[in-house]
């Protein structure tokens, strides 16, 4: 409460000093120079002050300053950094245009070397991306994949090998906010985890959120990731592309109308089937088995003020072989309205819809029959940006979304199966926000929040309840649009950070954040047979409260990094299941659906280094997450699947002579906590398997080291291509994925643990383009 009172005493005296100076206001955006590219999170300040200010996601800052003659200066990361004296005498509107970091400019400009980095500190818990500079990094097949990448990074983990699934600070990746032009994600994998659903060629912007995150998010309990699309080079038409072993891309933008509108379409195709049905057509003659995806976005602006966004995702996954055939995916589509009321308020209203559908098809066509489930949404967003001094950057916003769940359910047309048709559940989540970004001193920097969450169900359905042996004691059946059930929250936010020295800062973040959808699922991973249901009578809505501390210093100016951040969550009413659950085709799952507690913590070591030609880094994460149920384990703590003791990854790329890059990474974790069996025993002929306590034993560690070699052919003055040949786990490891036990063929009284490891050394070749 002192702390409140204390930062809007602060908020009150920072308005009134500045409003006592004669001022003046400018605003603009700011531009990639080369395609007019927004740069979302660019920094304008007035060189030597701690007056600045960062762009939204929009490219759009504002900056209040006294009259005068001033020296801004304007950065990005990956950019070179614009410095140029203004005289300010009344208020102006200035786009600003900064130019990408070559690796010919590199070599010229020592100055660049601090500038063209892969990843750059955001804030508390908070890391911004620089997707172009990914593309050196070596990757399983020679696809390009931020996902995969930034598991390179302390606190970020994948499930499991080659999986592009998340685990962020000790959470499962249902609970991971992933959105692309703000539209949600539910299942972000092709090729059942191995590739992820964003294709790094139509992408601009990753920012991801840890720790502190702001009051804007909400609906998931462990992280955020923000993933914004290009919008297309409105100067010139430009192609882009590569071809790999088993997938090829291409990405075709430009101007609609130059320098007021433009378009990019870019998709991406496997073709792996082709290649196994022409190895071996006998075996693989009706095989069908490949995913494509297509990103398409359209922006114009309708004068200085007005400016539309429309964007699109479409992507399947498809495998059929004989009578058994998989297909699912993910369909977004966003349509954004951007208004500038004057040089100091903007707003941004959103429409966005996401699809995400699962069908296992068993059978021929005719007859068939298919299991399937899925989630749809509807949302509308509005958010405010009133930048009212230097010191205050005020946000507010509210949104709601309409969720339509569709349980898993058995669609039939075969004579000899019925089908079972299970209800669709409704929901309305919504939120509305407020926060503020104030620098209190040059030193001391704030940025809080309140956020309001509110969930509603409502029908049609029927709601249950179960007595201790799940059987039904009575149903209550609800009408088209009755309220079934309510919950809410508040949600406060807080992010400090302290420059105890030029070249030192401390970092506090705290947030807490309500999940009211949650994910059934028997994997570690996101599967495509999971399920998303709502929160009901039965299952409480997640809660999480999560702070955390670190500290960062910077040594031989800026070319050595090192940030060490500690953090704690309690989480509430976490979900797991009974002993024996099964989720598939089950319309009264929740009643083996059980509420608990956790907690997870843990610390993260970040070591950066950029000096000349090299970058690289080493990241560690010593964690710990635990779970507590009190039907489960006799109601003693136990580890959760997700719980990794050390994660390790060493990156490091090199640029040789503007034309060749060297890059390397090596990874090691330690392996997920699973239930095995302990014993066995015989009961009446049939051998049983005896289990003794959950997740007490773990897979074996995991490591690998993955290289690439990337060369750049010579640069026309329309074209330019480079190859990039590496290979995925160099020496060799055949790490878990997976350990069954199954009875020794010479000794039946004995039991066998039989490993499966997907990937040994996997080499890889792409080609790539642009013109």
């Amino acid at each position: 409460m002192k702390f409140g009172l204390t930062l809007l005493l602060c908020t009150l005296i920072s308005i009134l000093s500045i409003t006592a100076q004669e001022k003046i206001t400018i605003s603009g955006h700011v531009k990639d120079i080369a395609s007019g590219e927004d740069l979302i999170g660019a920094t304008v300040s007035v060189n030597n002050t701690s007056i600045g200010v960062s762009t939204n996601i929009y490219g759009f800052y504002s900056l209040t300053l006294p009259k005068g003659k001033h020296i801004i200066q304007v950065s990005y990361i990956g950019y070179t950094t614009l410095t140029e004296e203004y005289l300010f005498d009344t208020k102006k509107e200035i786009d600003f245009e900064l130019k990408m970091v070559s690796s010919e400019l590199a070599e010229v400009l020592v100055k660049a070397d601090k500038e063209d980095v892969m990843m750059q500190d955001a804030g508390v818990g908070t890391t911004k991306i620089n997707v172009k500079k990914l593309e050196t990094l070596p990757v399983f097949m020679g696809e390009k994949d931020i996902l995969k990448s930034i598991q390179l990074l302390p606190g970020i983990s994948a499930v499991s090998e080659g999986s592009t699934g998340l685990t962020i600070r000790g959470g499962t990746p249902a609970q991971n906010l992933i959105l692309l032009d703000e539209a949600p994600v539910y299942n972000p994998s092709h090729f059942l985890g191995f590739f992820s659903v964003f294709n790094s060629d139509a992408l601009k912007d990753l920012t991801i959120y840890k720790g502190g995150i702001p009051a804007q998010y909400g609906s998931r309990a462990s992280s955020v990731l923000d993933i914004y699309m290009k919008n297309g080079n409105n100067r010139k038409f430009a192609v882009s592309g590569g071809l790999g072993l088993i997938s090829s891309r291409l990405t075709v933008e430009g101007p609609i109308v130059k320098n007021k509108g433009s378009f990019i379409a870019s998709g991406r195709l496997t073709y792996l089937d082709l290649i196994m049905k022409a190895a071996q057509p006998d075996r693989f003659g009706d095989l069908a088995l490949g995913f494509w995806d297509v990103n398409v976005k359209l922006n114009y602006s309708f004068g200085k003020k007005d400016r539309l966004y429309v964007s699109g995702y479409a992507g399947r996954d498809n495998f059929i072989f004989g009578n058994f055939g998989l297909s699912y995916g993910n369909y977004t589509a966003t349509a954004r309205w951007n208004h500038t009321f004057n040089e100091k308020l903007f707003a941004n209203t959103s429409f966005f819809f996401s699809d995400y559908y699962y069908g296992y098809i068993i059978g021929r066509a005719g007859n068939e029959f298919t299991i399937e489930a899925g989630i749809r949404d509807f949302a509308l967003k509005q958010d405010y940006s009133y930048y009212l001094n230097p010191k205050n950057t005020i946000r507010a916003g509210f949104n709601s979304t309409y969720h339509q769940f569709q349980p898993s359910q058995l669609v039939s047309e075969n004579d000899n199966i019925n089908s079972l048709i299970s209800d669709k559940k409704h929901a309305i989540e919504s939120g509305v926000y407020i926060s503020n970004e104030m620098q209190i001193t040059d030193k001391f920097k704030a940025v809080y929040g309140l956020r309001f969450s509110l969930f509603n169900q409502f029908g049609p359905g029927d709601l249950y309840n179960f007595d201790e042996n799940n059987n039904i004691t009575d149903t209550t059946t609800y009408l088209p649009g009755q309220h079934i059930q309510t919950y809410w929250g508040l949600e406060p936010r807080l992010a400090l950070t302290y420059d105890v020295l030029p070249t030192t800062k401390l970092e506090l973040g705290y947030h807490r954040i309500h999940q009211y959808v949650h994910l059934l699922t028997n994997s570690t991973s996101a599967a495509p047979n999971d399920m998303w249901i709502p929160s009901t009578n039965l299952v409480k809505p997640q809660i999480a409260d999560q702070i955390s501390l670190g500290i960062k210093q910077s040594f031989l100016n800026d070319r050595l990094n090192i940030s060490l951040e500690g953090y704690y969550k309690n989480l509430q009413n976490q979900v797991d299941y009974e002993n024996g659950a099964d989720i598939l085709l089950n319309a009264k799952i929740e009643s083996q659906i059980l509420n608990g507690r956790g907690w997870a913590y843990g610390g993260e070591l970040l070591v950066q280094a950029r000096f000349g030609n090299f970058n690289g880094w080493i990241s560690y994460t010593l964690s710990r997450t635990v779970y507590q149920f009190d039907e489960i384990n006799f109601g003693v703590p136990y580890l959760a699947k997700q719980d990794k003791t050390h994660d390790i990854a060493i990156v490091g790329t090199y640029e040789l002579k503007k034309r060749w890059v060297f890059s390397l990474a090596w990874i090691y974790q330690t392996g997920n906590a699973v239930t095995f069996p302990s014993a066995k025993y015989e009961i009446n002929g049939q051998k049983v398997s005896y289990f003794t306590e959950r997740n007490g034993y773990r897979m074996p560690a995991s490591h690998r080291l993955d290289i690439a070699i990337t060369f750049r052919n010579k640069i026309t003055k329309k074209f330019r291509s480079s190859f990039t040949i590496g290979a995925y786990n160099v020496y060799n490891q055949y790490n878990p994925y997976s350990i069954t036990f199954q009875e020794n063929e010479t000794d039946p009284s004995k039991t066998d643990a039989v490993q499966l490891s997907l990937f040994g050394i996997v080499p890889t070749i792409t080609w790539n383009f642009s013109f």
